[in-house]
This record gives structure tokens, sequence and C-alpha cells, in this order.
């Protein structure tokens, strides 16, 4: 598990030297602002498409 973690931060690490961000600045960037919008934005695409399959069934039926 440790391998996995450090491999991790050194791939961080790297994107955000080539970013020109620090490795604190792209860990913000990534599990504060980029995934809770992408958690968001999934979950009202499984909201949408679970109200449209009710839909269909009540059609079916």
């Amino acid at each position: 598990m440790n391998k996995a973690f450090y491999w991790c931060v050194d791939v961080l690490k790297f994107y955000a030297n080539k970013l020109g961000m620090t490795y604190e600045e792209i860990n913000i960037w990534i599990f504060c602002i980029i995934e809770p919008i992408v958690f968001f934005i999934m979950l009202g695409m499984i909201i949408h498409f679970y109200i449209k399959m009710k839909n269909l069934q009540k059609r079916i039926s």
C-alpha cells in the first residue's frame, strides 16, 4: 500500500512541476475542486437515467 501511495505522490509531483504548480496546489485542484464537481455531475446523471428507466418501465407495463 505504501508503494502505491508514494507512486501517486510522485505522479502528482511530476504533473505539478509540468504545470508550474506545487504538489499542494495540484492536490487541492484535484481532490477539493475537480473530484466533487465530477461526483455531482455523475450523481445527477445517475438520477436522470434512473427516472428515465422508471418511466420506460411504466410505459412497457
